[in-house]
């Protein structure tokens, strides 16, 4: 796989799915699937990457329910015939799901200059993960970061909706639009306003391979409030096609069987929380000296290959102590470790870059170097317990610490998917969602005495456990208030009823980070409660998710201050093949 010239490392390449339904993919630019007998002479795939702003979700084993005619093996379908899915009745009676859903995806990274309203310049960089919706509508979530100029912090969290058009045979023409809320760093003069950014694009493409390189125009603004950032500028992209393979999410605790990743395509989840101490010379924005200790909480994404020994992912971390609320972190890690003793026990090394600022902390455009020692521990059990340790710089800014973390590692996939080719694998189904979340905040209390009602905007994200349990997730920012530059990431457990007339109804807590936008939150630690109900969507809507809910937000530091919520959230449901429950 070529490098690109994205922070990202390299990812390397997955074999072609040996399900009954070897899915679709894309097709030349559009989001079209292609012909059976083209995917069976097709190229592997590379693994999935998936942008995720922010604390994420937790994912565990459990108890899985089995189903099924007394009967040798035979095949099948579902209760509803006009689903892909296969189902193979093995001699123990229990049903395997053979066949996945498979829809075209596309990862893209794409640079925008950004001329700010005093003149100075920066660029964002965005990253963006889209699903195909239908052969040429893709759908998904991205954030975009300042990465030049003074304006490190500069972060917005929401989705992108793209059209493409063919042109020729290897060109395409694509228009999309992006909503987010977020904001970072600003002042009398920089307004992010309420938070909520628009990114309209207009962008030719030449595809080489499954790779492509475009160029076009973009318009950037934070329209609302006392927003006053806009501009319009040439933007390039970079992207990669791909696919993303599902099981039918109401097949959730049943046994599964596929020959590649499915989902979000990573192997691991983990939880972390650590602290940093300022090096000598770091400093706030307005030169005073950073030597207090910062406590962060986070979490990462890892996908294994050669053998389990290497990795690359994804990580999101916050401020969440130590007076620097507001601070966030998103970095791309690259590692590798060996055995000593037993192939449990592991330590080795690992490097990090990608964008990070806020908390009144300088890191300059935004960059963030890390290296460091790693250790872990694969437990008989299933989960893995690390410690790393790191330095961090930012290289065009003031700012340099040592930090360490432990973390509490959860599968999502089996052990043996960590080769470099997955072989044919069997588990248990288990259900996942994600969200465009905009929950409305009553009554914020500000840093400077005063009270305002404040709407979000961001990502949600939920994962089956078996029973009546899931892990939960949620990251993003204000949109509509008068707090541009709040921002927020939690993490938590929930549990749900059984489905009435396509009804469920639940409750979950969560703990995280959040802060900035002038909103009192002491060190950035909060807490959040909620009780929803859930409609769930039939016939060729049946991944279609609508749940309201209501509950109270809490700050855990500072005067500790809470407020009543109400959300919204709409949804898509899928499932992935996790860990075999025991039975």
């Amino acid at each position: 796989m070529a490098r690109s010239s994205s922070p990202l490392p390299p990812v390397p390449a997955r074999a072609r799915s040996t399900s009954a339904h070897a899915g679709q993919r894309i097709r030349g630019a559009q989001f079209r699937p292609a012909p059976v007998a083209a995917q069976r002479a097709s190229m592997t795939f590379p693994s999935r990457p998936l942008l995720l702003c922010s604390a994420l979700l937790a994912a565990g084993v459990a108890q899985a329910q089995s189903s099924g005619p007394s009967a040798a093996t035979a095949t099948s379908t579902l209760e509803d015939p006009s689903r892909p899915a296969l189902v193979t009745v093995r001699s123990d009676d229990r049903r395997v799901i053979t066949a996945t859903d498979s829809r075209p995806a596309a990862f893209e990274m794409n640079w925008t200059p950004l001329k700010m309203p005093t003149g100075e310049k920066t660029a964002l960089l965005g990253l963006n993960y889209m699903v195909a919706i239908n052969e040429d509508w893709g759908l998904g979530p991205a954030a975009y970061g300042a990465a030049k100029g003074e304006f490190g912090g500069l972060f917005t969290v929401g989705f992108n909706l793209q059209r493409r058009i063919r042109i020729a045979p290897e060109w395409h023409v694509a228009a999309s639009v992006y909503a987010g809320a977020g904001g970072g760093v600003s002042s009398d003069k920089i307004r992010p306003g309420g938070g909520l950014m628009i990114r309209p694009e207009l962008s030719v493409r030449r595809e080489f391979g499954n790779w492509y390189l475009g160029a076009g125009v973009a318009h950037t603004a934070f329209p609302n409030g006392s927003g006053n950032i806009k501009d319009t500028s040439v933007m390039l992209t970079l992207g990669r096609m791909d696919r993303f393979l599902s099981f039918d999410p109401s097949t959730s605790g049943m046994d599964g069987r596929t020959g590649d990743r499915t989902g979000m395509g990573f192997d691991e989840i983990a939880l972390s929380v650590g602290a940093e101490k300022p090096r000598t010379g770091s400093r706030t924005r307005g030169g005073v000296p950073l030597t207090g200790r910062k406590g962060k909480a986070g979490a990462d994404l890892r996908q294994y290959f050669g053998n389990g020994a290497s990795w690359w992912g994804l990580e999101a971390s916050g401020a969440a102590s130590g007076g620097h609320d507001g601070y966030m972190e998103i970095l791309a890690n690259a590692g590798q470790d060996w055995g000593i003793g037993s192939e449990r026990l592991r330590v080795g090394g690992q490097v990090s870059v990608g964008l990070g600022g806020g908390g009144d902390m300088d890191t300059g455009g935004g960059w963030l170097v890390r290296v460091g020692p790693t250790m872990r521990w694969i437990t008989p059990w299933g989960p893995t317990l690390r410690l790393d340790a790191g330095y961090m710089k930012a290289p065009w800014g003031h700012y340099d610490s040592f930090q360490v973390r432990g973390s509490l590692a959860l599968p999502l996939e089996k052990a043996s998917r960590m080769l470099s080719s997955p072989p044919l694998e069997a588990g248990t189904i288990r259900a996942q969602s994600w969200y465009i979340a905009m929950p409305r905040f009553k009554e914020f209390v500000f840093k400077d005495g005063s009270r305002a009602s404040v709407t979000g905007l961001g990502l949600g994200m939920t994962r089956d456990f078996g029973g009546p349990w899931y892990g939960t997730a949620q990251a993003g920012s204000a949109a509509l208030g008068k707090a541009g530059a709040f921002s927020y990431g939690m993490f938590g457990l929930g549990a749900h009823s059984p489905k009435w007339n396509g009804v469920r109804v639940g409750a979950e807590a969560l703990v995280g980070a959040a802060g900035g936008g002038g909103v009192s939150v002491g060190g950035g630690a909060v807490t959040q409660g909620e009780l929803w109900a859930q409609w769930e969507g039939t016939g060729k809507a049946d991944r279609l998710r609508v749940k309201l809910g209501v509950g109270q937000w809490k700050a855990l530091g500072g005067d500790k201050h809470s407020t009543p919520l109400v959300s919204l959230n709409i949804g898509w449901a899928f499932g992935t093949l996790g860990p075999a429950a025991k039975r």
